[in-house]
C-alpha cells in the first residue's frame, strides 16, 4: 500500500490545472524559476510557425507546452496528454493566461506598490504573493511590465502564477488600470513627453526575464534603430520608428517571454519624439510596427 507522503507532487499540480480549466481558465505548467518550459527542437526559433493565439499566428500543432503563455489551454485531453504529463512531472507550479480567462492581473511587487493600489484603485479580488499582491479585475487588456514602480499588468499575451482564488469580489477593470498602459500623450513636437504615467524602465534583465538574447545583442539592435530614427529629423522619422519596432519585435518571436518589448518601444517612441514626431503618432507607429511583426492587437 502506498504511503500518503509518497504521492507525486505533479498529481497536485495536475489536479489544480484541471480544476482551473473546468472553469474556463487556460492553464500551463511552469518550471523551476517560475518560467514556462522552453520550446522543443521542432518549435525552436519558431520553425513551426507559432501557435494561432500568439503574436505571430501560425500553424503549430506541437503536442508539447511550447511557446510559453500561448500554450495555455482549457482542453483536459491536452492537459493530461503524455507530452504534458512529462512537463507536469517537472513543473514547479501552475500558471494561467489571464487574458484568455477574460481578466487582468495588476501585479503589485512590493509593499509600496500595494499601498499605491489601495489609495488609487477600486477594491477587487486580492491574492497575496511572496512580496506583494495580485489584484484581479474583470476584462482583458494589453499587458505591460513596469507601468510604474513595482507594478506590472498581466492579461493578454502573458501568464500569471496560480496562487489561489483570493478574497473579495472581482470588480470590472477600472479606467485607472487601462490608463497605466494606454496613456494619452499630450506632447507637442520637439517637447518632452507629458504623460499621465511614468516612462517604462530601460530594457534589461529585470523586465526581460524570458528573453533568450544577450543584453549586448538587444541593446545593439535598439541603438541602431534609435540612430536610424534620429537620422530622419526633417521627415520619415515615424516610418523609421515603425521599421525599427518591426525589426526588434521579429527578433523576439521565438523567445518564451516576457522580453520587455514595452520597454524597447518606449525608447523608440522617445527617440521619435526627440526629432519632432508628435507623441501620439510616434506611439502609433511603434505599436503598429511591433504588431505587424507579432500579430498583436493593442
Amino acid at each position: 500500500m502506498t504511503h500518503p507522503t509518497s504521492i507525486r507532487r505533479d498529481s497536485h499540480r495536475l489536479a489544480t490545472a484541471l480544476y482551473l480549466a473546468a472553469g474556463m481558465m487556460p492553464v500551463l505548467p511552469l518550471r523551476a524559476g517560475k518560467g514556462p518550459f522552453g520550446n522543443c527542437p521542432d518549435c525552436a526559433n519558431n520553425a513551426c510557425g507559432g501557435r494561432p493565439n500568439m503574436k505571430t499566428p501560425g500553424p503549430c500543432t506541437c503536442p508539447r507546452p511550447c511557446h510559453g503563455w500561448a500554450a495555455a489551454t482549457t482542453d483536459p485531453a491536452v492537459i493530461t496528454s503524455p507530452a504534458w504529463t512529462r512537463a507536469w512531472e517537472q513543473a514547479e507550479t501552475v500558471a494561467y493566461h489571464p487574458g484568455g480567462a477574460g481578466v487582468t492581473v495588476v501585479d503589485l511587487d512590493d509593499a509600496d506598490a500595494v499601498t499605491w493600489a489601495r489609495t488609487t484603485l477600486p477594491p477587487t479580488r486580492t491574492i497575496p504573493t511572496t512580496r506583494g499582491e495580485h489584484w484581479v479585475y474583470r476584462g482583458a487588456m494589453r499587458s505591460a511590465n513596469h507601468v510604474r514602480p513595482g507594478v506590472d499588468i498581466k492579461s493578454l499575451m502573458s501568464y500569471a502564477r496560480w496562487l489561489g482564488p483570493g478574497i473579495g469580489d472581482m470588480a470590472v477593470r477600472p479606467p485607472a488600470v487601462l490608463a497605466l498602459v494606454e496613456r494619452e500623450e499630450t506632447t507637442r513636437p520637439g517637447e518632452a513627453v507629458d504623460s499621465s504615467s511614468v516612462t517604462l524602465a530601460r530594457w534589461g534583465r529585470s523586465v526581460a526575464t524570458g528573453c533568450r538574447h544577450t543584453e549586448t545583442y538587444v541593446r545593439t539592435g535598439l541603438d541602431n534603430g534609435i540612430a536610424h530614427i534620429k537620422g530622419q529629423p526633417d521627415k520619415g522619422a515615424g516610418t523609421a520608428a515603425y521599421g525599427a519596432a518591426r525589426f526588434l519585435a521579429c527578433r523576439h518571436a521565438a523567445c518564451p517571454g516576457p522580453c520587455g518589448l514595452d520597454s524597447l518601444a518606449e525608447e523608440l517612441i522617445a527617440a521619435a519624439v526627440a526629432v519632432g514626431v508628435p507623441a501620439s503618432y510616434a506611439r502609433r507607429c511603434v505599436t503598429n510596427g511591433m504588431n505587424s511583426a507579432l500579430g498583436a492587437v493593442a
